[in-house]
């Protein structure tokens, strides 16, 4: 006989002692600033910047007024393509004070992921570093757009990418077609504060404020639309969640174009007056290391590959980390191993593990600072304040008993408007009672703690990254010399998971590699979508009925690449 507790609804709902901030970003914002005027704001380590809330609002305002004066209205798509830097910051908070819409673009993006980004969201602006690591971006937009070579500032006239007139370069040096930032700020000028809060003063909560893209398996992304309310109270809960004041001081390493970083990162410092440090454009656990000793900083966020790199450098010993109190580790389950190390090595005792997805703004259960190693390492913790948390079977959706493995679903304050014109995905993502389909298999235990234990979908995590073989597989395609190819993962010490394309070729260029399709791929798709392994097949494994059976796909390249160790 099952035990009572077993009998249990794996549902979950979770209160809170604080409520929902009824608020746009804005408003919280300045209220933050009038509250905490003094307190160091955003300081940029790269670009040698300190500013204190009182300064950071000015040039936050200052930004509005530029943008209004070149154009930018209310529900415009702003799509911002750069590496962490105080811009990358500066522009979130202004495009949320006059109610533009921020595009997320992933810095590793190439021309092809670029274009669509652009495309599908319809910006009408972007904002773009010149280069950042092997990227050049300047080179990608006028090989998009060569016509931006002969237009002025904001008349871009683009065949290619229809939507865009305005673009916002980074770089202090002036390039054909393009503002430069400090150009930009100068037009501030021309509009007075008192138009940024009127306009401010109209904006409602609820209105959309951010698209952020995520891998669709129909091949093409898809722009999740997120609210005022979505991620101003997600930041808020999550740093609640780690006891967060204006006393605390985060370190950002994780990039800012992703949940965790704008969201988490941001807007959790800013709605406790807390201070953000970037240590770097992008990842390095020396620098990351050194930020944390220099600025006395109390909480970390990362992915583990992050932590077991700032663990494994040279500079570690003699470091000093005892100003580090908590912090977040997400986008894979960490192993046990390195967590106790990173509370004990690290002094992060309150060191939490999120949950979540860009859908869901993005976190929906959390473990908390109490919570026992074996909590933090094997499940993603409860459901956060506010927020329903049930676990269905997959076939007719019915809520499963605790200890049953379904899929995961959650409901709240944080649940995605919608995805960006894409009525189909949406309705197939958001049932009709509210409920966000996750696609991860999941099971729920007696105390209520989440353990994910699978995907329903194909979905690969790589060092924190999703990849969705799909998308990856309808590039292939535009090869002459593929007729057919199937993507899935392999395991991988490093990064948790690696690629690997099954390619069958088309019969006109059999003397094609694997090393030829890396290059092919270099410059079109992001690093981290580049298939490791590649194997030549004249079929693949099917049901009887045609369907691709990629879990048998996934058995034999684990055995014939020698990856069982791996697992």
């Amino acid at each position: 006989m099952a035990s009572p507790a077993l009998t249990l609804p794996s549902y979950t709902s979770s209160t809170a002692n604080k409520p929902l901030l009824g608020m746009t970003i804005g408003d919280k914002f300045d209220q933050i600033a009038a509250q905490y005027p003094d307190n160091d704001a955003l300081i940029v380590l790269h670009q040698h910047i300190h500013w204190r809330y009182r300064e950071l609002q000015e040039e936050v305002n200052r930004c509005a007024r530029a943008l209004l004066a070149i154009g930018v209205k209310q529900g415009d798509r702003v799509g911002i393509w750069a590496p962490n830097c105080s811009e990358w910051a500066v522009t979130q908070f202004a495009t949320a004070k006059i109610g533009a819409i921020l595009v997320n673009i992933n810095p590793s993006y190439r021309t092809h992921e670029l274009e669509f980004a652009l495309n599908q969201s319809g910006a009408r602006f972007l904002v773009t570093a010149d280069s950042f690591k092997t990227s050049d971006y300047r080179g990608m937009l006028y090989e998009l757009a060569p016509e931006l070579k002969a237009s002025t500032e904001g008349n871009l006239k683009s065949q290619k990418l229809p939507d865009l007139e305005c673009v916002i370069n980074l770089s202090a040096d002036k390039h054909n077609g393009m503002w430069r930032w400090a150009d930009l700020m100068d037009e501030a000028n021309q509009v007075s504060q008192t138009d940024v809060d009127d306009l401010q003063a109209t904006l409602q909560f609820d209105d959309p404020i951010n698209i952020q893209y995520t891998s669709g398996t129909t091949g093409f992304p898809k722009g999740a639309t997120l609210s005022h309310h979505n991620i101003l109270n997600n930041g808020f809960f999550v740093a609640e969640s780690m006891g967060f004041t204006s006393e605390d001081r985060l370190v950002i390493p994780v990039p800012l174009y992703h949940c965790f970083g704008m969201v988490m990162g941001n807007l959790g410092c800013m709605t406790h007056g807390a201070a953000m440090i970037y240590p770097d454009e992008g990842f390095d656990p020396g620098k990351v290391l050194e930020a944390v000793q220099e600025q006395k900083a109390t909480a970390l966020f990362g992915v583990p590959t992050m932590f077991i790199a700032e663990l494994d450098h040279p500079d570690f010993p003699s470091t000093d980390l005892s100003s580090l109190r908590t912090g977040i580790m997400a986008g894979s389950i960490c192993p046990a191993e390195i967590m106790k190390q990173v509370i004990s090595k690290m002094h992060m005792k309150g060191v939490q593990i999120a949950y979540g997805m860009t859908e869901t703004s993005p976190v929906s259960t959390q473990t908390g600072a109490d919570d026992s190693i074996e909590k933090r390492v094997s499940t993603v913790g409860r459901t956060q304040p506010h927020q329903e948390t049930k676990i269905v079977d997959p076939g007719n959706g019915g809520i499963l008993p605790r200890g049953e493995i379904g899929e995961l679903c959650t409901r709240g304050y944080s649940i995605m408007l919608k995805y960006w014109n894409n009525d189909k995905a949406t309705a197939e993502a958001i049932d009709e009672t509210g409920w966000m389909h996750t696609g991860d298999l999941a099971t729920m235990d007696d105390e209520g703690y989440v353990q994910i234990v699978g995907r329903i979908k194909d979905m690969v995590i790589r060092g924190g990254e999703n990849v969705y073989p799909r998308e990856i597989e309808e590039f292939f395609y535009t090869h002459p010399a593929i007729s057919d190819v199937q993507v899935t993962g392999v395991p991988d010490k490093k990064y948790g998971e690696e690629l690997i394309a099954w390619v069958k070729l088309n019969g006109t260029d059999h003397e094609i590699s694997g090393e030829d399709l890396r290059e092919y791929c270099k410059g079109k798709i992001t690093h981290f979508k580049i298939p490791r392994y590649f194997k030549f097949v004249d079929e693949f494994p099917m049901t009887v009925t045609g369907k691709i059976q990629k879990f048998k796909m996934r058995d034999i390249s684990i055995e014939e690449l020698g990856l069982n160790d791996q697992q």
